[in-house]
């Protein structure tokens, strides 16, 4: 058994979803994500069975692979799209609000299996070996998230986020497919393991060319990944698209760029001179990614597109260990960064869904005075702020400390002196929240209800950030 199967089994369930909301009453449709979670929940237990790699010379062996790299991933997408497919029915009073009023209840259905969708091309992506399946597979992620980006028809926000995202997402399909053309062209092959073998016995005269590709496929995951400065279209999209879609996202599309990142690296760290070149420019990338994330950050009143600059600062930060890859802690430093900061914005989407659709607006200052509105929700949000910032005892705190760790066995002692000054930036941003919540006066003394999902949510993501921050051990070690 390979990831193959369960890319296989996931479209599977895409499908019989489809099937199961054709023939049913349109009027309840909240059942679609739950049987959604509860399938991509089996798929990730079978994950955990012997996993062996594609049978050598078979088609599928050229194109995938079931390294630790990409099971890991696997995984990581599998349960990123769970959480978004719980978080679903608690967005249902918005959908129905911006759905056409003549279709009740129409398309409800759709917007839970969509994310099934993008999780399959997304688990394609990251287990490719080829730039020709990378690109088809990430065709198949975008497609299905600018739709999702832009499901709220009536609503001009979303309608903007959605066009935004169409233009810029193609404009980056046209970088990588550009870039794809131009290696190929040099050398002769699109598959990522023959590539050092054929860049080895090109000439010189060819390095040039080949350099070219490889710029325009960066600038195509720089897009992808929110890495300044292509990371413009982050806070329009974040704050029109509807909360659930931000957050699949900002976390496993996000993740899937680096991988494909991480492996291109990989390949090509056999070839000094390309290796060399590409690091630093990933380290300048990084530096600028970092500083303007997090200086953009901290005017923000809004809170989704707050999140949104806090995803392009986190993105310079990963970026911090992508441009360390030589030392053999990276890769385990940027799993753990993203299986960190999974389950912190995840946490915080979950509680900014439940506070927008109950005060009206994704405002920060929705949120004053929650902790009297809501002790748990207020609770919540302070643990996944403190863990975005970085305190002590939290998932966030580790991964910042293995990136840093990384950055400096490499000698980046500048980025890491800007790091370190960026991480003081935003405790700034992330603490207005919390001033909000436990310092200002509620605008009204409602208490917010909070579904039995959402308590899930958040007792599994508040314990993993918890765990992760106290005894990151066994991840680690999984990681190795």
């Amino acid at each position: 058994m390979n990831t193959l199967l369960l890319e296989i089994a996931v479209v599977a369930i895409g499908i019989v979803l489809l099937l199961l909301e054709a023939f049913t009453d349109r009027s309840e449709k909240n059942y679609l994500s739950y049987l959604g979670a509860a399938g991509l929940a089996v798929v990730l237990l079978l994950s955990f069975l012997p996993l062996g790699a594609p049978a050598p010379g078979s088609a599928e062996a050229s194109f995938v692979t079931s390294d630790i790299l990409s099971v890991f991933f696997v995984r990581f997408i599998l349960v990123t799209t769970i959480v978004t497919l719980l978080m679903i029915p608690g967005f249902r009073p918005v959908l129905e609000r911006y759905l056409p009023s003549e279709r009740a209840g129409g398309g409800l259905g759709e917007f839970a299996i969509l994310p099934i969708f993008s999780c399959a091309g997304l688990m394609w992506m990251v287990s490719s070996i080829d730039f020709i399946m990378i690109f088809v597979s990430l065709e198949l992620a975008t497609i299905t998230l600018y739709v999702l980006a832009t499901y709220l028809r009536q609503n001009t926000a979303s309608l903007e986020a959605g066009t935004k995202f169409l233009i810029l997402g193609a404009l980056s399909t046209g970088f990588i497919v550009y870039g794809i053309s131009w290696i190929f062209g040099v050398t002769g092959t699109t598959n990522l393991l023959a590539l050092p073998y054929a860049i080895s016995g090109l000439p010189a005269s060819a390095l040039n060319p080949l350099l070219f590709g490889i710029a325009m496929i960066l600038v195509a995951l720089s897009f992808k990944t929110a890495a300044f400065p292509f990371q413009f279209w982050v806070p329009d999209v974040y704050q029109g698209a509807p909360t659930p879609v931000t957050s699949f996202l900002s976390v496993a599309s996000k993740a899937a760029g680096f991988v494909v990142l991480i492996r291109l690296l990989l390949v090509l760290e056999s070839i000094p001179v390309l290796a060399h070149k590409l690091y630093a420019v990933i380290t300048l990338l990084a530096a600028l990614t970092l500083i303007f994330g997090n200086l953009s950050a901290i005017p923000q009143t809004n809170m989704k597109r707050l999140l949104g600059y806090s995803s392009v600062a986190h993105a310079g930060y990963l970026l911090m260990g992508v441009a360390s890859l030589a030392s053999m802690l990276s890769i385990p430093a940027i799993g753990f960064y993203l299986t960190a900061y999974l389950v912190m914005t995840m946490l915080a989407f979950v509680i900014l869904q439940v506070v927008a659709e109950a005060t009206g607006g994704d405002e920060i200052s929705r949120f004053n005075g929650l902790s009297q509105r809501s002790p748990l929700l207020a609770g919540a949000m302070l643990l996944a702020m403190a863990s975005l910032a970085g305190i002590p005892f939290t998932a966030g705190f580790v991964g910042k400390l293995l990136i840093f760790e990384v950055a400096l066995k490499q000698g980046h002692y500048g980025l890491v002196m800007i790091g370190c000054v960026t991480v003081a930036a935003g405790f700034y941003y992330y603490f207005k929240v919390v001033r909000a919540m436990y310092w200002q006066q509620p605008a009204e003394e409602t208490v917010i209800p909070v579904s039995g999902t959402v308590k899930f949510l958040i007792a599994i993501l508040g314990a993993a950030i918890l765990a992760l921050g106290i005894y990151p051990a066994p991840l680690l070690a999984a990681l190795r």
